[in-house]
């Protein structure tokens, strides 16, 4: 967590290093190349894992009276496919499938980067940038699919005064291509603020004279660090439900 400063009796914090990408086989410091299995890599199989488990496994007998897994799963389900329907509409519900799997992948992602001595894959901006642009590009094609060129009503404020609407239709573009970059950068910055702080003061907890406060601080942090794990994954996909809405339905 810390390490001791040479000289001193101090600590030196590199809270920053858990962030780090690392060859899984083989030295620290070794070359990576597009084919290398790395710390990251693993993590992400295990976040897919960790959904097939969950979604898969737990539910193949579909029991009357559901188990833990099987209500966890059930829970799911009901919770994401109750968001698309509200915040997309009835035409959004054919798309649930792959808002679902976003939403349980980066969720598994985000609790499984909780685990001590593990990574959170969510908290590097590489993973958020392909899930985000990844959306972005989807709902883009999408709305052109469905409406050809009147998805480009979605910058035209028709109920705003005329001389304003071509402010506002750039000013409605630029946020349009801002939202992959926000999306992804939202998700990314908060797994890895949270991480970092946690680190912090888990490096305080060994200096005796502040080690009850500064332990009461991790315990404290970590739990916020449950709920923000929880919540992003929830802000991301409901923002991806706001996003195919605006493709099926550009009119203002």
């Amino acid at each position: 967590m810390a390490d001791e400063a040479h000289g001193g009796g101090g600590l030196s914090f590199h809270p920053m290093d858990q962030f780090q990408v690392k060859p899984l086989f083989g030295a620290y410091g070794d070359p990576i190349h597009w084919y290398t299995i790395t710390n990251v890599t693993f993590w992400l199989a295990l976040a897919v894992l960790a959904v097939l488990g969950l979604m898969v496994l737990t539910t193949s007998k579909r029991a009357v009276v559901p188990g833990r897994g099987q209500s966890v799963a059930e829970l799911m389900y009901g919770f994401v496919y109750k968001m698309v329907e509200d915040v997309s509409g009835k035409d959004g519900i054919k798309y649930f499938p792959y808002i679902m799997t976003l939403f349980m992948f980066i969720l598994c992602a985000n609790f499984l980067g909780l685990l001590p001595t593990s990574f959170t894959t969510t908290s590097h901006i590489a993973v958020t940038a392909v899930l985000g642009f990844g959306v972005f590009f989807a709902v883009t094609i999408l709305g052109f699919v469905k409406n050809g060129a009147g998805f480009l009503s979605l910058f035209w404020v028709a109920s705003a005064p005329l001389p304003l609407r071509p402010i506002l239709a750039l000013i409605e573009i630029i946020s349009y291509f801002v939202r992959p970059v926000s999306h992804s950068i939202r998700l990314a910055g908060n797994m890895m603020a949270g991480h970092a702080v946690l680190k912090v003061f888990a490096g305080f907890a060994q200096v005796a004279a502040i080690a009850p406060v500064a332990i009461i601080g991790v315990m404290a942090i970590y739990g916020l660090e449950v709920l923000v794990s929880a919540i992003q994954a929830y802000v991301f996909t409901i923002l991806t439900c706001v996003y195919l809405k605006d493709a099926l339905h550009p009119h203002h």
